[in-house]
């Protein structure tokens, strides 16, 4: 046999009021605890006894759902007010152009602007900065420069190779060492050789008045 339905009216017996808020509450806690699990959602619950005492439950922190729920309600109370979302973007601008104004401040100290008033902490804090920044600038520059000498490295190692190649096939079968080549090379601060070379010319033909004796004999 079910339950008889409940008339919901303030219980007169202080006893059964009693048992019925424990009873209740326990519930109510427990169905917002699996709706905040279940759906993902971010509840918060207050519950102030009859005699004053506090209860709470939240899937965050109270203090987190209470700042979203005024928030919340400002912004759709100014959407309804014309005159409340026009002082609401006011201050906004505001709260911008002071960001701006700190923003534009900070930068000159950096230059080295408008140290008046400043104290011996600002001071280092902005000295700081500047040595962190200058840090980040050499690093990203030896960087670029290792960079830039692997590649030359590369190009002239292809050079190199395109030279040789060319040497075979103007002097065939000839030993390539023939077209002597010498080697210099610099380091780069990190203990790598870079290397590039210089081919030395081949000699000339014999001229003419180095031929053999028996050369101008024959002729005579």
């Amino acid at each position: 046999m079910g339950r008889g339905k409940i008339e919901i009216r303030r219980i007169d017996n202080s006893t059964s009021r009693q048992v019925t808020f424990s009873k209740r509450r326990s519930g109510l806690l427990k169905k917002a605890k699996e709706l905040a699990i279940l759906c993902d959602a971010e509840v918060g619950v207050i519950i102030f006894s009859s005699t004053g005492k506090l209860y709470e439950c939240s899937s965050t922190s109270m203090k987190a759902v209470i700042e979203r729920y005024n928030k919340s309600k400002e912004e759709n109370h100014q959407l309804l007010n014309p005159l409340s979302e026009v002082k609401y973007w006011q201050r906004e601008a505001t709260i911008l152009k002071q960001q701006l104004q700190n923003l534009q401040d900070n930068y000159r100290q950096l230059l080295g602007k408008q140290l008046i008033g400043l104290g011996v902490e600002d001071l280092q804090n902005i000295e700081n900065q500047l040595e962190m920044s200058l840090q980040c600038v050499r690093m990203r520059k030896e960087t670029i420069l290792t960079n830039e000498i692997q590649e030359l490295s590369i190009k002239g190692s292809l050079l190199h190779q395109k030279n040789v190649e060319l040497y075979k096939k103007v002097y065939g079968t000839r030993d390539a060492n023939e077209s002597a080549y010498i080697t210099y090379g610099y380091t780069n601060g990190e203990d790598m050789c870079v290397p590039f070379h210089l081919q030395l010319s081949q000699p000339d033909p014999l001229s003419s008045d180095q031929a053999p004796a028996g050369a101008s004999k024959s002729r005579n």
